[in-house]
C-alpha cells in the first residue's frame, strides 16, 4: 500500500512538472494590402482563442482598400501560432505554409506588420 501511494504521488509530481505555464499575450495586427480596391472585408484566421480557421476575426480599416488594423489578447503556452489574413474572402498565401507568430517569453504584446500575400 505504501508503495502504491508513492508511486502515485510520484506520477503526480512528474505530471504536474511537465505542464508548461499560459501566458496572457496582446497581438497587435497591421496588415498592408497593395493593389486591390473595393475591399468589404478584412480578416485573421489561424489558431488559439479568440482565432479559428473557421472564422474571420475582423480587421479596421486605417486607410480604406490599404491598411487594416486589429489587436487581440489570448492565453497561451505555446511559443508560437499560425495564422493567415484574408480579403473579401480570400486566403492569402494559397497552398504556402502558414504565418507563424512568435510570442516572446519577456514581452507582453507582439506587434506584427504584415503585407497581403507576401511571406
Amino acid at each position: 500500500m505504501k508503495n502504491i501511494k508513492f508511486s502515485l504521488l510520484f506520477i503526480f509530481i512528474f505530471l504536474a512538472g511537465c505542464v508548461q505555464k499560459a501566458h496572457v499575450k496582446t497581438v497587435m495586427v497591421t496588415l498592408t494590402i497593395p493593389g486591390k480596391k473595393n475591399i468589404e472585408q478584412v480578416g485573421i484566421r489561424g489558431n488559439g482563442n479568440p482565432l479559428n480557421w473557421e472564422q474571420d476575426y475582423p480587421m479596421t480599416a486605417l486607410i480604406k482598400d490599404s491598411v487594416y488594423t486589429a489587436s487581440f489578447k489570448t492565453r497561451t503556452a505555446f511559443q508560437y501560432t499560425e495564422i493567415k489574413f484574408t480579403v473579401n474572402g480570400e486566403w492569402e498565401l494559397a497552398e504556402q505554409p502558414n504565418r507563424k507568430v512568435y510570442y516572446e517569453s519577456n514581452k507582453d504584446t507582439v506587434f506584427i506588420q504584415a503585407v497581403f500575400n507576401q511571406p
